[in-house]
């Protein structure tokens, strides 16, 4: 096809030609040779079997088919320009799709915000996000399904590389009236006289409670497991158990539920959030900025 040979650099230089009115004009605006400018015309006419300029001593006069050429030249021009142009904004990160897997935790407590904020500074850059057990972020992120995982900080067997993000703190949800709320803090033997409502099997909260029980010669007494916050919250507020789960979380229900936090007096309470990559240098521009954004500045990664 004749378009498959067009050069853009010779429409170019036509676009400048008719603009500029002569040859010596047009090539001294590209900064090239008058005679170079003329050989581009000539191959451009031979390309499209048709005459753009009619040459005399007087110079060259532009044909009908120049000026219809003309308006598509410049529609060509542009469309290129505009894919440098978006080109450019995926290459600076400005623009493109970034995947991300994150916890309960994390989403609840941290990333609408930070989401909302990166957004509206890069407003070209979509972002995929669903919620996953940190189990299975590790995995996604290893296994290339997810660019940024958000997890529980742990050893899940990936090869990964995490930065700091939050610090997480879990709480004791009680019924208002609960014996337990008219204590400032509880340890976990107190917490396993009740029943509790959990998470949904394998998640990391499941797992670090009935773990809990376990050291301490324990069974945990689970009346029904949910896979929500709020709808641990909800159980929790209709008497069914006590509930563990991150502050933050918990005090956005707090205003319209019958219930109340209190503090859980363990060292594994106190919990840390990262951000998972397989490998910073590998992450695309657009992953590296929301990396940046919501990682803590100023501490190391490790892997």
């Amino acid at each position: 096809m004749v378009l498959m040979k067009l050069d853009p650099v010779s429409l170019r230089l036509f676009v400048a030609v008719m603009e500029e009115g002569t040859i010596a004009e047009a090539a001294a605006r590209e900064h090239i040779a008058a005679s170079a400018v003329s050989k581009r015309l000539s191959e451009l006419e031979q390309t499209l079997a048709t005459e753009l300029f009619v040459r005399s001593n007087k110079g060259t006069e532009p044909t009908a088919a120049a000026f219809a050429l003309l308006n598509l030249a410049r529609g060509v021009l542009n469309d290129l320009d505009g894919i440098f142009a978006q080109m450019s904004e995926y290459a600076s990160g400005v623009r493109g799709h970034v995947r991300v897997f994150a916890n309960i935790s994390a989403i609840t407590q941290f990333l609408p915000g930070e989401l909302k904020s990166f957004m509206e500074q890069y407003p070209q850059v979509q972002i995929h996000l669903q919620e996953r057990i940190s189990s299975v972020i590790a995995k996604a992120v290893a296994d290339n399904a997810a660019d940024i995982g958000i997890l529980n900080d742990g050893n899940y067997g990936e090869n990964l590389t995490l930065l700091p993000y939050h610090d997480d703190e879990l709480v004791v949800i009680a019924p208002v009236g609960h014996p337990l709320t008219r204590k400032k803090s509880v340890r976990m033997q107190q917490v396993l006289d009740f029943d509790v409502v959990g998470a949904h099997p394998g998640s990391v909260m499941n797992n670090l409670l009935t773990k809990a029980a376990a050291e301490l010669g324990r069974t945990l007494r689970l009346r029904i497991q949910v896979s929500s916050y709020d709808a641990l919250c909800l159980m929790v507020a209709a008497g069914l158990g006590l509930g563990v789960m991150p502050r933050k979380s918990a005090q956005l229900f707090l205003p319209s539920l019958k219930i109340k936090c209190v503090t859980l007096d363990e060292p594994w309470a106190a919990r840390k959030l990262v951000v998972a990559v397989r490998d910073v240098a590998a992450l695309s521009p657009a992953a590296w900025l929301l990396v940046q954004h919501i990682s803590e500045p100023g501490r190391d990664a490790r892997t």
